[in-house]
């Protein structure tokens, strides 16, 4: 019979870039005792986003934290919209080139992740706050 559960989770990087958080995720989904599914995983923010990426090599995170620093930099000159500071428009510009919302697939009461793939929080700010990201998932 199809059940569906939810419930949201209250995390903070303790800075900013990508911040593993597939273990919390993992957890809470064994919890709900489901066979099979799709959980999605949604960040209620505009300044912070969620990845599915390699979670082997530190490397590639450092990688992909400079290169979104490069095409979306800390520059006052560039923007107008500067409210909470010079962080505050180039987080929204990274947040828009990446994504709130993933999708996954569950399988024997597991997510269904690649060997190397890993659940990231990507927090664009430089002073991190709580985030909240929401799970729903449904299945049987």
């Amino acid at each position: 019979m199809l059940r569906q559960a939810s419930t949201t989770l209250n995390l903070s990087g303790p800075r900013q870039g990508l911040h593993e958080i597939t273990d919390e995720i993992d957890s809470w989904v064994r919890d709900q005792d489901f066979g099979t599914g799709l959980l999605t995983i949604f960040c209620k923010h505009t300044s912070a986003s969620l990845l599915i990426q390699e979670n082997a090599a530190s490397a590639a995170r450092r990688d992909l934290e400079t290169y979104f620093s490069r095409i979306a930099p800390e520059d006052p000159a560039l923007y107008t919209h500067n409210d909470e500071g010079p962080d505050d428009m180039p987080a929204h510009l990274r947040s828009a080139l990446t994504q709130t919302q993933l999708s996954i697939p569950v399988g024997d009461g597991r997510m269904v992740l690649g060997k190397w793939q890993g659940i990231y929080l990507f927090e664009h700010r430089r002073e991190p706050s709580l985030r909240q990201i929401a799970l729903h998932l449904v299945g049987e």
